[in-house]
């Protein structure tokens, strides 16, 4: 079993979309572009949450929202225009108070292939203060229940220099 085979194999089923590669996610060399996989993993998040009743209107009812800071794309193979693929989103990391997450976006092609993993840290942004945050229990919750990386890790608090 390879490594990403293993990613997605492990503990609680991972949340999955359906995926195909959009004329506009393509390169001139007819290859998914680095911004058409990170918009693809951008909303494929936001369907997690949104499905789970945090919806971008959620959010910015309670004052806060998730916020990226780094992003770290891994290719593998080639993902071309409108071949069918799936999405998974897992947890790859959490510090204990929820402050600061990793989540791993994987691109696996109809035939088992994995074409691509995005990884994404980031943490919680409180929008009125402007500053990273915990988030709300429920939420907390919600990503500790997401199923998770073989390479789980537990992050520091961004909170705890304060």
């Amino acid at each position: 079993m390879s490594n990403e085979q293993a990613i997605l194999d492990r503990g609680p089923s991972a949340f999955q979309v359906a995926f195909q590669p959009q004329w506009s996610d393509m390169d001139q060399n007819g290859h998914m572009r680095t911004t058409g996989y990170l918009a693809a993993a951008e909303n494929c998040r936001m369907q997690y949450f949104a499905g789970s009743g945090f919806s971008a209107g959620e959010f910015a009812q309670r004052g806060f929202g998730p916020v990226i800071q780094t992003d770290e794309l891994r290719y593998r193979t080639e993902l071309r225009l409108l071949e069918p693929a799936r999405l998974s989103l897992h947890l790859a990391g959490l510090s204990n108070d929820g402050a600061r997450f990793m989540m791993r976006n994987t691109f696996t092609r109809a035939d088992g292939t994995v074409a691509a993993t995005v990884t994404s840290t980031g943490g919680w942004l409180d929008l009125t203060q402007r500053r990273l945050t915990s988030p709300p229990d429920d939420l907390l919750t919600l990503l500790r229940d997401l199923a998770r990386t073989i390479d789980f890790a537990d992050l520091p608090s961004p909170l705890a220099n304060r």
